[in-house]
């Protein structure tokens, strides 16, 4: 029987959200603090527990299955305690290839990172002297998206720690910056190609509705994607000039592909009311097929995310009706915003 407990993991700052989204999903929360929510099942998870309910959520980037309470306050009680619950989980299981041992925690707790880098040199000491062979085929690069088997601990502060040997990851993850990128938003379309599972490609065509300053822009043509850039706003960086990047001058709500034209990508990052893009550019754009994929940012600065987040995973939505593969996320990169990926339906 599956685990009635998860960890789920958020941006921190964002915890309420998390546990309103999961709520809504029949869970309750038994704990939380920076980052993180100890969330117990309801009737919503079903055969699968928790962790099935978290899977897709938009404020979850992971949840933890069934994780043991860890205690101690020096770094090789904390490692020694890791391992046992390890040792014991592992006990008559075959592990014949590579394995993600993940150890993090919380970002806001200062100091709380050279804590997690210490116990885990700590546990993998141990865990070499005690299963080599295992130890060996060991992997700190936590995986992307999907279910997962291995070890994840996540800190909640200097002497407390969660370890659990399953997990699902939703996607959200840090993205590396690139200095001719001309802003900030240009690592959120870089996460969102994870989500997707696609990227633009040479040759492919790309509307960026709301381009201005560029880094969507510069995102796509870097990868040899020909762009256009709507806004009336100027491009600045690595997108000023691209030879790749076609600037259009122009109302991005106003904006229209040629007669029987379609883009293979539809880019949207407006700053602008949510309701007015989903009034106004995903119709058409989404349900008039004028896109084959498809990331599109809407702020809820001014509005309730949950409740919007209702209405984009509606059945009447046009995400819902056209679009296959739909996600709704809160990518690590993202404040106060959601962002929309998907691949239209032929």
């Amino acid at each position: 029987m599956p685990s009635n407990e998860a960890l789920a993991l958020c941006q921190s700052g964002y915890e309420g959200l998390l546990v309103r989204e999961a709520e809504g999903l029949e869970l309750s929360a038994a704990g939380g603090g920076p980052g993180w929510a100890l969330l117990a099942g309801g009737r919503a998870a079903g055969a699968g527990g928790p962790l099935a309910a978290l899977r897709g959520a938009a404020f979850a980037h992971a949840a933890l299955e069934a994780p043991t309470g860890i205690v101690g306050d020096r770094v090789n009680g904390l490692a020694q305690a890791i391992l046992g619950v390890f040792a014991e989980s592992v006990r008559g299981e075959r592990i014949e290839g590579p394995w993600p041992c993940v150890f993090a925690g919380a970002q806001d707790v200062a100091g709380l990172g050279r804590r997690v880098a210490a116990v885990e040199a700590a546990f993998r000491e141990l865990l070499r002297k005690r299963l080599g062979r295992i130890a060996g085929l060991a992997s700190g690069q936590k995986p992307r998206v999907g279910a997962a088997r291995g070890l994840f601990v996540w800190f909640t502060d200097f002497g407390r720690a969660h370890a659990a040997r399953a997990a699902y990851m939703n996607g959200p993850s840090r993205m590396a910056d690139d200095a001719a990128a001309p802003s900030r938003s240009y690592l959120k379309v870089e996460e969102a190609y994870g989500i997707i599972g696609a990227e633009p490609r040479p040759g492919e065509s790309v509307c960026d509705l709301g381009a201005a300053p560029g880094g969507w822009s510069f995102s796509a043509a870097k990868r040899g994607a020909r762009v256009v850039a709507v806004d009336n706003g100027p491009l600045k960086g690595g997108a000023l000039g691209h030879p790749l990047i076609e600037h259009r001058r122009a109302d991005a709500f106003g904006f229209r592909p040629g007669a029987g034209a379609a883009y293979d990508w539809l880019f949207c990052d407006l700053v602008e009311d949510p309701d007015k893009v989903l009034r106004l550019i995903v119709p058409p754009w989404i349900g008039g097929r004028w896109c084959r994929r498809f990331v599109i940012n809407l702020k809820f600065g001014r509005v309730d995310p949950i409740a919007l987040l209702g209405r984009l995973r509606s059945a009447d939505s046009p995400f819902a009706a056209c679009a296959t593969g739909a996600r709704v996320v809160h990518l690590y990169h993202d404040r106060d915003e959601l962002t929309v990926t998907g691949t239209l339906a032929l």
